[in-house]
């Protein structure tokens, strides 16, 4: 039998036990978010490090009075490559506990699903990493690679320690590939390699007007509305057409290729099914692309949120003294955020009208992140994937923005592989968040299987 075949055998043979485990993990409410759940974010790290510990690994946390940062370093395999392994522990808030069907830290088993906080986010598919490198040290007796899992606690919050910890501790975590799940796939037997996701550059715009809110029948139509302006700048940085108004802002995006629009075309996807899960008949977006070339592929701009003058019920005729947007665009590989600031700038100044002082606060930005097709670590898991799942895998983008993944490509130097496993109605950051337990056992398969594909291609590092 070969070593990959016990491999399997012993994951297949405690299924039961790996379950538990996760709902032992699901357990520990890990908000990184609330203050009140500082202690349970520490006990999640340090179930985390014991699974290490149990395995023989070199184990540290990384500000441990904070939100810890576990770092775990496998013995060392000469001449065999080394992978970085990256995932959280920690969770979003569940909010209110009158929206899920049973308690979001109770994990309830039911439909095929895990249902509880943090079951596809991120805990569910961390775990069979894990788990699999353990079923290849208890079954074989040895690694194949040389192993660095770096599992933080405040990836739902921002990533600061860990972005801190990458630009101190590159030379260390030096490797041949960062391996990631913590996206998606198109559907439960659909797998999928993420080789591409947009960036983004976000910006909160503020507005004043007169020194104090006014009363609209005796100012109105003699000073300068802030909410009225803020509709007609919001409005004047995109077109009909769906195109964005900012001077350069198209100047750095590539074209898509005819090969890779057949690409996505190949992805299964049910525009309509889509739409009425969305509860809308249909949506407007950029002219001459698709909806997953919109959502994958090009550059947006969005408003998320709007505030000024009287929110309260009834009436008041009010003119408002302030008023502010939160705005985001996404972005597309080699688009700059800082290029994209100096023209959202310049535009806005265009559209301001007398009377109005407008600031523009930089609240974060990220690049967008493309790994090769054609990279060895993309080939290595394109075969584990088809190997364990009924369909081959296909190749794909994701419309959101991961910024830890631009932050592990610049300063490792290494090809990032995305591959995850969460279904679109996996509830992330929703009530009643679920996962597959089919997928979380077909993703440990596919890591063992990932794991011994990898070690046939030269260690560099």
């Amino acid at each position: 039998m070969s070593d990959v075949n016990k491999v399997l055998e012993c994951l297949e043979s405690r299924r039961g036990e790996w379950e538990d485990l996760l709902c032992d993990f699901l357990r520990i409410p890990s908000v990184s978010a609330d203050p009140a759940h500082a202690e349970d974010v520490r006990a999640a790290a340090q179930w985390t490090a014991k699974l290490f510990d149990d395995m023989g690994f070199s184990v540290e946390l990384a500000e441990p009075e904070q939100r810890p940062i576990v770092y775990a370093e496998s013995p060392r395999v000469g001449g065999a490559p080394t992978v970085v392994v990256y995932g959280h522990y920690d969770v979003q808030p569940a909010e209110d506990p009158t929206l899920w069907e049973t308690p979001p830290f109770e994990p309830d088993i039911r439909d095929g699903s895990f249902f509880a906080r943090g079951a596809c986010d991120n805990k569910g598919q961390i775990l069979p990493h894990i788990l699999a490198v353990r079923a290849w040290k208890e079954a074989v007796g040895r690694l194949p690679l040389n192993f660095k899992f770096v599992v933080e606690g405040e990836e739902e919050v921002g990533s600061l320690l860990l972005e801190r910890f990458l630009d101190e501790q590159a030379e260390r975590l030096a490797c041949d590939c960062v391996v990631i799940s913590d996206t998606g796939m198109p559907g439960l037997d659909q797998p999928a390699i993420t080789y591409g996701l947009r960036g983004v550059a976000y910006f909160e715009v503020r507005l004043t007007g007169p020194n104090r809110d006014l009363h609209s029948g005796s100012f109105g139509g003699a000073v300068t509305n802030p909410c009225n302006a803020l509709a007609k700048m919001l409005g004047g940085l995109i077109d009909d057409a769906g195109r964005v108004q900012i001077p350069g802002f198209y100047d750095d995006v590539v074209p898509l290729s005819d090969e890779e629009r057949a690409r996505f075309r190949a992805v299964p996807f049910d525009e309509k099914a889509f739409f009425r899960s969305l509860g809308v008949e249909s949506a407007v977006g950029e002219k001459g692309y698709t909806v997953l070339e919109r959502r994958w592929a090009r550059p947006t701009y969005d408003v998320c949120g709007v505030w000024g003058g009287y929110q309260g019920a009834g009436a008041k005729t009010v003119l408002p003294g302030q008023g502010g947007a939160k705005i985001s665009f996404r972005l597309v590989p080699h688009q700059d955020p800082v290029k994209i600031a100096k023209g959202l700038e310049i535009r806005l100044r265009q559209l301001c009208p007398p009377g109005i002082r407008l600031e523009i606060v930089d609240l974060h930005a990220s690049p967008a992140v493309l790994t090769p097709l054609d990279s060895p670590c993309v080939q290595a898991a394109e075969r584990a994937l088809a190997a364990v799942f009924p369909r081959p895998p296909v190749a794909i983008r994701e419309g959101g923005s991961i910024p830890i993944v631009a932050r592990f490509q610049q300063r490792l130097g290494a090809d990032v592989l995305l591959i995850g496993f969460a279904l679109e109605d996996d509830n992330a950051h929703a009530p009643n968040e679920k996962y597959s337990v089919q997928t979380f056992h077909r993703a440990m398969a596919v890591s063992a299987r990932l794991w011994d594909e990898m070690s046939r291609q030269p260690g560099a590092k």
